[in-house]
């Protein structure tokens, strides 16, 4: 399974606001039970609530593309997907050639509004040079899309990687290869295109 460091990087911009959000979770639920104590019986019967809204976390395998809308001479296979990459609400896989030496990894991580998800875009464009020896450009691929190509910094494999929002989605698409053989950018966004029309078709605004 192969989860884009771009996507991690870039959600630490939004960290806080996830971070927030998940502490007002936890926090209504724990508090719900120490002032029922003090605070009396009122709350105390309708602490049953805040435990549904807990139950599950969603599951945002719907927003990942297939592996049949990867249009190349040989068929990409799918893993299976992870839920919550690293801990954050989203979903991410990784497609593969048969012989492995051509793998995309696609995450989505969903933050609580669209302006979290610029910023997590914003924070991953910072990281870029880790992954990646190029320069940043623009690319037509959902809200503030942006690409680079090259070679690892290590040399050992050619690295594009994509990273753009769409709502409050913000997507990494990395696509690995041999050294020096970078995948056509015209591949590149129409899976990236796909991927936008997937989330929109998957994530409520």
């Amino acid at each position: 399974m192969k989860i884009s460091v771009m996507a991690v990087a870039g959600v630490v911009g939004a960290t806080a606001l996830v971070g927030v959000t998940v502490a007002g979770c936890n926090s209504n639920s724990q508090p719900a039970t120490a002032p029922s104590g003090s605070a009396a019986p009122t709350t105390a019967s309708s602490s049953p609530a805040p435990s549904s809204a807990q139950a599950q976390p969603a599951d945002y395998t719907q927003l990942l593309i297939k592996a049949t809308d990867i249009n190349a001479p040989e068929a990409f296979t799918a893993s299976p997907p992870m839920q919550n990459p690293n801990g954050h609400p989203g979903v991410a896989t990784s497609f593969s050639n048969p012989d492995g030496t051509h793998v995309i990894g696609d995450t989505i991580l969903v933050l609580p509004d669209p302006s979290a998800a610029a910023s997590a875009l914003d924070s991953a464009k910072t990281a870029l040079g880790g992954s990646v020896n190029g320069t940043p450009g623009p690319v037509d691929i959902g809200s503030g899309g942006t690409t680079v190509s090259g070679n690892s910094p290590d040399g050992s494999k050619s690295v594009t990687v994509v990273l753009f929002t769409q709502g409050r989605a913000f997507a990494t698409l990395e696509f690995d290869g041999p050294a020096d053989a970078a995948v056509p950018p015209d591949f590149v966004t129409d899976v990236g295109q796909k991927q936008v029309a997937a989330i929109k078709n998957g994530l409520p605004s």
